[in-house]
């Protein structure tokens, strides 16, 4: 078993995994850059180490750290560098415990364009698409042949930065240099493909814990249609709507997939759904930001799942064991501005002078930030993960409008009036969800406005 572990990363994930880590008895030690020096959750373990003066993208710091702290283990947390293959790489050749999937599964699924290419031969079903474009001249030829909107994506992407809808062939070279300079900057790689665009689906994913020799279980479905310019903002599960037969199909798959590649602990394939039928759009080798949603309705702890398959390599249960139970709801609390004319968002840092939390039965709050403290403009601006559970999909609504009615911060700009719009909206209660749904709620609350 893991005796000490370095976390890689900071915030709400950072706490998520020392709370796991405090139940299996196993030492922590923060690593952090001097823009976090003052955040009050470093108290909390049992050692802490600076490693930067703001970024946390370079791994030999945090591998140094790990040994300089007597780590016998490294968990990346998700974003920064927990898919990294190369860091990965780094921190077993170290003969240091890396807490996620093998370097080689992470090269093969942090390539997305080979990823698909990969899972088609095994079964999985793809949307229209290409491997690796040369340039803006290749990828319009693409688009033609498979018929406009077509999506372009940066290959090594995530976090929905890269990724461009482009409608008509003369805005190719446009968005082609876009989208691939968005990628350079966030990826440090520009390869770019195309896949088709669909114009309302859903967004469905599939998580997974392996144990590397070829064992695979899945603990049911997330429903991540609720984004703003692809990057999620409300997470449900399970999915809802859909047969359970489609969902147990699409369940299946993901895990015959990652069988197949004796997928080594937590991952997720992600799904598009429309007209009765999903494609294959990426699969990420990491814990998810919306994961607190499949622990409400599983009962599972994916975050201690993952430090005990990365202990033992073998699954601390059997698919058997998974049962779903109830309906949760995440809403990711977010410290920014939001243009309703525009709906353009920008960070809102600052010093976060009130910050009460809801409570409650069926009531769950992911967060590292206190009031006094103060969010820092250098890093992603997910403050808090407000999580809500019910016997059903009602009573979760029931219990997420009361949770952020209670809700009471100052002293930054957050999201959390678009939450509460999304929560009492008909078409959201009814399950009416697709991925262009906030762009129409913001249509309509525009519309309001002018009439009265």
């Amino acid at each position: 078993m893991i005796k000490r572990l370095l976390i890689a990363n900071r915030g709400e994930i950072a706490v998520r995994i020392l709370r796991a880590c405090r139940e299996l008895d196993i030492e922590v030690v923060i690593a952090h850059s001097r823009v976090d020096d003052l955040q009050r959750y470093l108290a909390l373990a049992d050692d802490t180490v600076c490693v930067s003066a703001r970024s946390y993208l370079e791994g030999a710091p945090f591998v140094a750290a790990a040994q300089s702290r007597g780590c016998d283990a490294i968990h990346p947390g998700y974003g920064f560098l927990s898919e990294n293959a190369e860091f990965a790489d780094l921190v077993t050749s170290e003969g240091l415990v890396f807490v996620g999937p093998t370097a080689e599964q992470l090269r093969l699924l942090g390539d997305k364009s080979a990823a698909r290419q990969r899972l088609f031969k095994t079964g999985v079903p793809v949307l229209p698409g290409t491997p690796f474009l040369a340039d803006a001249s290749e990828a319009a030829n693409a688009a033609e042949e498979i018929g406009y909107p077509v999506l372009l994506k940066a290959a090594y992407g995530g976090g929905g930065r890269g990724i461009r809808i482009v409608r008509e062939s003369r805005h190719m070279a446009t968005e082609f240099e876009q989208a691939q300079a968005e990628a350079r900057v966030g990826f440090g790689r520009d390869e770019m493909y195309l896949e088709k665009f669909l114009e309302a689906p859903r967004h469905i994913e599939v998580q997974l814990l392996g144990d590397g020799a070829g064992q695979v279980v899945h603990l049911g479905t997330r429903e991540c249609s609720l984004q703003r310019r692809h990057q999620k903002v409300l997470e449900e599960a399970p999915a809802f709507g859909i047969s359970h037969q489609q969902l147990d199909e699409v369940c299946n798959i993901a895990v015959t997939a990652a069988s197949a590649l004796n997928y080594r602990n937590a991952g997720t394939f992600e799904f598009l759904y429309e007209d009765g039928a999903f494609y294959f759009i990426e699969a990420n080798g990491r814990i998810q930001v919306e994961h607190p949603v499949t622990e409400e309705v599983t009962g599972v702890d994916l975050v201690k799942a993952q430090l005990q398959i990365a202990s033992a390599e073998h699954l601390p249960f059997s698919q058997n064991d998974v049962v779903i139970k109830g309906h949760a709801i995440e809403c990711r609390l977010n410290a920014e501005t939001l243009d309703v004319e525009t709906g353009h968002v920008s960070p809102s840092p600052g010093d976060v002078k009130v910050f009460e939390l809801p409570a409650g039965i069926g009531v769950r709050v992911d967060t590292h930030v206190r009031a006094g403290e103060a969010i820092p403009h250098q890093y992603d601006s997910l403050i808090a993960k407000i999580i809500f559970k019910g016997r059903d999909r009602t009573e979760c609504m029931t219990r997420g409008r009361r949770a952020l009615a209670e809700l009471n911060i100052a002293g930054i700009a957050t999201n959390l009036t678009l939450h509460q719009r999304i929560m009492t909206n008909e078409a959201f209660r009814e399950g009416h969800v697709h991925t262009g749904f906030i762009e129409q709620l913001l249509i309509d609350w525009r519309r309001r406005r002018y009439s009265r």
